[in-house]
């Protein structure tokens, strides 16, 4: 019988693999001309805190592709080694997410919307990815859960990039269609994941309903006239 489950557990640890993969792709696609090719491109200068936050954001998309490669290898003893780190990193990657999307507004970058009327989008994006790793660590003695936990909050961080993406068609649809894609890209790993199981996984089922809960309220509290204070507070 471990004979059998063996090649369906290799088949899992390969997907996972490939989701982290992909998503390290679409980041580099995503902020090849600001930022990882800024200079074949010609971009325009960035502050410090953009750079080391690329670095952060970075280094969590590595570090995701080497927990998903290690237990592929099954070295799970390194993964989980490694995961205590990885819990600390995440809080990092909040903070400096935070940080520079309350400097971003101060900027006055904004793909369309005022700044301020922006900002609970970033704002919202990284707070959810903190929200899904929070939740992946305190399930991480339950692999199962813990892993599509961790899935669910790398995917979510994705939406900036994806929002960089040089596909015309993807602006015209504006920050709606940059979580579309998002969305659609937790769809096809849960539905994959529920395919080979024949059963939707519950971290997955309310990880999901999270996530796109969490876009729609990001939307409503941008527009709304209690947010403006709050936007100007933090960026003032």
């Amino acid at each position: 019988m471990a004979a059998a489950d063996a090649p369906s557990r290799n088949a899992e640890r390969r997907f996972y693999g490939l989701a982290a993969l992909v998503a390290a792709l679409i980041v580099f696609a995503g902020f090849a001309r600001t930022w990882y090719l800024k200079g074949v491109f010609g971009a325009p200068e960035l502050p410090g805190l953009v750079h080391l936050h690329g670095v952060v954001m970075t280094g969590w998309i590595v570090l995701f592709g080497v927990q998903a490669s290690l237990v592929a290898a099954h070295r799970v003893d390194l993964h989980r080694r490694l995961g205590v780190a990885g819990a600390c990193f995440a809080a990092l990657v909040v903070a400096m997410g935070v940080a520079t999307a309350i400097e971003g507004a101060r900027r006055g970058i904004s793909p369309g919307p005022p700044p301020l009327v922006f900002l609970a989008i970033p704002l919202g994006v990284i707070l959810v990815f903190g929200a899904l790793v929070a939740a992946a660590i305190a399930n991480r003695r339950r692999p199962d859960w813990h892993k599509r936990l961790m899935l669910l909050a790398t995917l979510s961080m994705l939406t900036p990039a994806i929002a960089r993406l040089p596909i015309d068609a993807l602006h015209a649809g504006g920050i709606l269609a940059f979580m579309g894609v998002t969305d659609l890209l937790a769809i096809a790993c849960i539905a994959w994941d529920t395919a080979r199981h024949r059963r939707l996984h519950p971290a997955f089922l309310g990880g999901a309903v999270f996530l796109v809960a969490s876009q729609a309220a990001m939307l409503v509290v941008a527009q709304s006239a209690a947010w403006q204070p709050v936007a100007r507070w933090l960026a003032g």
